[in-house]
């Protein structure tokens, strides 16, 4: 028999990656009762599955968008002057390159973005002067595919699993629950969700019921969706895929660190980025060429989910491609070099590559909320993004712009996306060569 722990929460919070743990930090200022607010994932905070919980995430204004670039100009605030984390130097005003591809038009949108706003901080640079101001960095770089490029010496990046973590564990103190374990299904009623039921059998029971759980949502969804006999069309999978990323962290020599410290965070075109090394001495390379992986359901639902393996694990032919695609031609002093451990991050990726931050439509499902769809580009918003979160849990408007970006979605997406080269166009299993 299921053990049921105890009265129902006023809240219930699916996963502690950036959505969650944003949403329960201003839930443990705002509600009268921050022990009816429950946040459960399957590890402690920060949870190590999350695309949330890494050795660092760029934290940046340069968006084509202007929605997001006023939303990150509202969270860089946060970064740089709230006691949790302007306090604590997660952030690290390092800058970055942007390479600009040729025939692209996102490094105009950014700049006319930043004129709109009052004050443009990039500089545009020649492909030499680039390698003539970062000295050893770029000098062998494969430039070619790239027009020009510009530095904005305004961002940078963080410390993104202490941050998180940080952040929680402020929302613990204040009095909201933290429990470890893996969700199985969503507990129907005749009318609602009534509440969880995870893989020990323990049943948890809620009020409202928010899902903040990532590239994993359409997995915890569908068994749902089969009893309600929800059309296809309307299922959560149309809403967003679960989508990865190969990422490869380098070990740095003593003489390295030194060169890399002050380096700028690098966007290589559509191709890829690679951070400066932290603490820890670990350069990151990320390969933008992202993947999803499709499923069968029991009930013959195609799906989008991460695999069950873990996430450290990376194909020969993805290791190739990280070395052949971005490596090779972005830092080649690194061809060859080991790689310290490999890592491939999922997230959920919308069509727009907007968030999903709204109630579910469906009258069956009244009281179950999302907080979804961070496309491989949202770790910035962790201080903010949480409030909007609570007004939707309330009932309330987020003002017209960010309701219409954040809805559900009931027809194709047209337009430019917020961070389009990040959404799939092929499967995991084409990516590893099966």
């Amino acid at each position: 028999m299921a053990e049921n722990t105890g009265s129902a929460s006023d809240i219930l919070i699916v996963g502690a990656g950036i959505f969650g743990t944003s949403t329960a930090y201003h839930l443990s200022k705002s509600h009268p009762s921050p022990d009816r607010i429950k946040v459960i994932d399957r590890t402690p905070f920060p949870p190590t599955h999350g695309a949330s919980t890494d050795i660092n995430k760029i934290i940046r204004l340069d968006y084509g968008n202007s929605f997001y670039m006023e939303l990150a100009a509202e969270a860089m605030k946060a970064w740089t002057t709230w006691p949790e984390l302007g306090q604590k130097g997660y952030f690290h005003k390092t800058g970055w390159v942007a390479f600009h591809e040729k025939g692209g038009d996102l490094a105009h949108r950014v700049s006319a973005n930043f004129r709109a706003r009052g004050s443009d901080p990039t500089v545009s640079m020649s492909l030499e002067e680039v390698r003539k101001w970062f000295g050893a960095i770029f000098q062998d770089t494969d430039m070619s595919r790239f027009e020009d490029a510009y530095h904005n010496p305004e961002v940078g990046w963080c410390d993104a699993g202490s941050a998180t973590a940080e952040m929680m564990k402020v929302a613990v103190e204040r009095g909201v629950q933290y429990v470890t374990g893996n969700v199985d299904e969503l507990l129907l009623s005749d009318s609602d969700v009534r509440g969880l039921k995870l893989a020990d059998g323990s049943e948890h029971l809620g009020e409202k019921v928010l899902l903040a759980s990532g590239a994993w949502t359409s997995a915890l969804m569908s068994s749902a969706e089969d009893v309600l006999k929800v059309p296809t069309a309307n299922r959560f999978e149309r809403q967003a895929k679960a989508s990865g990323v190969c990422v490869a962290h380098y070990r740095l020599h003593s003489s390295e660190v030194q060169l890399l410290e002050e380096m700028p965070v690098i966007i290589y075109g559509e191709v890829a980025d690679v951070q400066p090394p932290p603490k820890n001495n670990l350069l990151k390379f990320t390969n933008a060429h992202s993947f999803t992986n499709t499923v069968a359901t029991p009930s013959g639902q195609r799906i989008s989910r991460p695999p069950d393996r873990d996430q450290s694990i990376v194909s020969d032919q993805l290791k190739r491609e990280m070395s052949e695609r971005v490596t090779s031609r972005l830092l080649p002093q690194f061809t060859g070099r080991p790689v310290e451990y490999w890592r491939i991050c999922w997230d959920a990726v919308t069509p727009s590559q907007d968030h999903l931050i709204t109630r579910h439509p469906d009258p069956r499902l009244r009281n179950l909320y999302f907080a979804v769809g961070g496309s491989l580009h949202s770790y910035k918003f962790l201080p903010t993004i949480g409030q909007y979160v609570v007004k939707v849990l309330a009932g309330e408007s987020n003002g017209e712009e960010k309701d219409r970006h954040w809805a559900w979605r009931e027809k194709q997406f047209v337009g430019r996306g917020a961070h389009e080269k990040v959404y799939p166009q092929r499967e995991l299993w084409e990516a590893e060569g099966g």
